[in-house]
């Protein structure tokens, strides 16, 4: 097996399984099982032999180092798997095993069974980073903080908008990746060049059987180089791991020194550095980056891979062997870490609200602008309080007292100054409980 240091540390185990080794035979070994009793079920091939075949079917009896020994040679595994099988079988059996389909046709339903079940895993991951940020959004909802634009203070917004900005996003791609999962779970039985001639009259049946027995959808259209279903999995992994990543950049840079508003959990050891006994680094936001970005770009190959000619790829179909695994196992590993992360964050409210005012108030600019624009229009209100927020940011000063203080000097009457970040958060409160809302209603869509 192939080593990488960070799937070492942090891999989802589950959605490795599903694309090891062992799962990815396994699901080929089905589909040749199911197009034996497919076949049976119609009329094409013996009862008999097909129940022969389907007992051969086991990954268990199949020579793994003669299978890859022999596929090396072939360009494709399935030549070799159906020798294999066929190997282990009577004379009658063994001249129906594989009997009319493509090597294609049986990777690519294996394929989609992999996927399917890969939108499961990722799914029930979703749910429960999405769940753990719903947590945090109820309960931070009206926790006041700095807004953030350009990485500077801005204005005052809850610690719970900011979370339903994630969970909402979350919601979104959930709802895609459902999408997705119907969409790819579809079975190939189109033989040599599309047009399943070899099984006769009988294919369609054949195909529709075989879908039914592997609760796949039926395509009366061959899709062996119409690879879109594929990309546009892709796609919805690296929206998901994008996400997963833009949470945990906002973990790192929450948890700055200099911040130090949130941080990830604690634990002996966790996050320590070898030489400075201070640090405890977000190593869990950390790894949702490198797996996040390796997701996205992974993805990004698939759609390379739609490019295939004419009935059968040249290269563009090896594409997919290497990428398809990588994108769903990178961001089901991002979306384990990130739902983690945020299961066990650690908040601190009184950092949040202590910051507010590390700029000497000046967060409260557009407060005392809008304040003020009735009486001296926008543009000489933005005028005025810029002027005074440049004087109060040079000497120290309280921004409204030097907006008191110009304001006697230039005559009109001052509108009551007195304002509180707490006053200032406009539709925050509401906006993180929708988010919440949405997560509640589209879990519950995901229970019909």
């Amino acid at each position: 097996m192939t080593f990488r240091l960070l799937d070492t540390l942090y891999a989802d185990q589950v959605m490795a399984g599903i694309w090891s080794e062992h799962a990815t035979v396994a699901s080929w070994l089905e589909v040749e099982a199911g197009l034996a009793t497919a076949q049976a079920t119609i009329g094409l091939i013996d009862a008999d032999d097909a129940r022969a075949i389907s007992e051969i079917c086991r990954p268990g009896l199949i020579d793994h180092e003669q299978l890859w020994k022999a596929a090396r040679v072939v360009g494709y595994p399935i030549l070799p798997l159906t020798r294999q099988i066929a190997a282990a079988l009577p004379p009658g059996a063994a001249g129906r095993v594989h009997y009319g389909a493509t090597t294609q046709d049986i990777m690519d339903t294996g394929l989609a069974l992999q996927l399917g079940r890969s939108c499961d895993r990722l799914l029930e991951l979703a749910r429960i980073f999405g769940d753990a940020l719903s947590r945090l959004t109820t309960e931070h909802a009206g926790t006041v903080m700095a807004a953030r634009t350009h990485a500077q203070q801005a204005v005052p917004t809850t610690f719970g908008a900011k979370l339903g900005g994630f969970l909402a996003e979350l919601a979104d791609e959930v709802a895609e990746l459902r999408r997705a999962g119907e969409a790819v779970r579809v079975v190939s039985l189109f033989g040599a060049g599309g047009t399943n001639a070899a099984m006769g009259p009988q294919a369609p049946a054949v195909r529709q059987e075989l879908a039914r027995l592997l609760d796949l959808r039926d395509s009366s259209v061959s899709w062996h180089v119409s690879r879109h279903r594929v990309a546009r999995f892709g796609a919805t992994c690296a929206t998901l791991a994008a996400t997963c990543v833009r949470f945990a950049r906002e973990v790192i840079d929450l948890s700055r020194t200099e911040i130090a508003e949130v941080r990830e959990q604690d634990g002996h050891h966790r996050g320590a550095s070898s030489t400075m006994p201070q640090k405890a680094n977000p190593v869990l936001s950390e790894s949702v980056v490198g797996f996040g970005v390796a997701a996205t770009t992974a993805a990004g190959s698939l759609l390379r891979a739609m490019e295939a000619g004419h009935e059968r790829s040249a290269g563009e179909w090896q594409i997919e062997w290497l990428m398809v695994p990588a994108v769903a196992e990178h961001a089901a590993s991002a979306l384990f870490l990130a739902g983690e992360a945020a299961a066990t964050l650690r908040v601190f409210p009184d950092v949040m609200r202590a910051n507010l005012q590390r700029d000497g108030g000046l967060l409260m600019s557009e407060a005392l602008m809008m304040r003020l624009a009735p009486s001296l229009g926008q543009a000489g209100a933005h005028d005025l309080v810029y002027a005074a927020a440049l004087e109060a940011r040079r000497t120290g000063a309280d921004l409204t007292e030097v907006v008191r203080r110009e304001l006697r000097a230039t005559g009109p009457g001052a509108p009551d100054l007195q304002l509180s970040v707490d006053q200032y958060v406009g539709e925050a409160p509401s906006m993180a409980h929708a988010a919440v809302d949405q997560w509640r209603k589209l879990k519950e869509e995901g229970q019909e």
